[in-house]
């Protein structure tokens, strides 16, 4: 007699056991989707937190260089002031030609041909050829 109770047994076992099974899944899939889609908004949101603050850094930096850039460019102010107070309050035309060749150096690999004219001044800015089209040399 036991042995035909015991699939029987089994059998209500299982059903319940797959009955459970099925209605946790009915209620935890649910309850997963909101926890994984609130994990996820809580993740973008700290990733939108990170970019903003590498942007406040950065425009931190680039103010921090602006700063330094406008010191630079008072110190050279100062010094330009002091060599034109060393030559008497003017600027000779020596002077101005030595700053011009200077700049020149720093305009990489440009070719500069200086030329002095009778005032002793450089020519800043000289006519280019004119460019020849080509002409077609096959005659007719």
């Amino acid at each position: 007699m036991e042995s035909k109770r015991t699939p029987i047994f089994f059998g209500t076992i299982i059903s319940w056991m797959l009955f459970a099974f099925i209605g946790f899944g009915m209620w935890g899939c649910p309850t997963y989707n909101v926890w994984q889609q609130e994990m996820s908004g809580r993740a973008e949101f700290a990733k939108a937190e990170q970019n903003r603050r590498i942007l406040i850094e950065e425009a931190a930096a680039n103010l921090e260089a602006e700063k330094l850039n406008a010191q630079a460019e008072i110190e050279r102010a100062k010094g330009a002031a002091e060599a034109i107070k060393i030559e008497n309050g003017s600027i000779s035309e020596k002077y101005i030609q030595y700053l011009w060749v200077r700049q020149q150096k720093n305009l990489g690999d440009k070719t500069v041909i200086y030329i002095p004219t009778e005032a002793n001044l450089p020519i800043l800015e000289a006519g280019r050829l004119p460019k020849i089209p080509n002409q077609n040399l096959d005659n007719q």
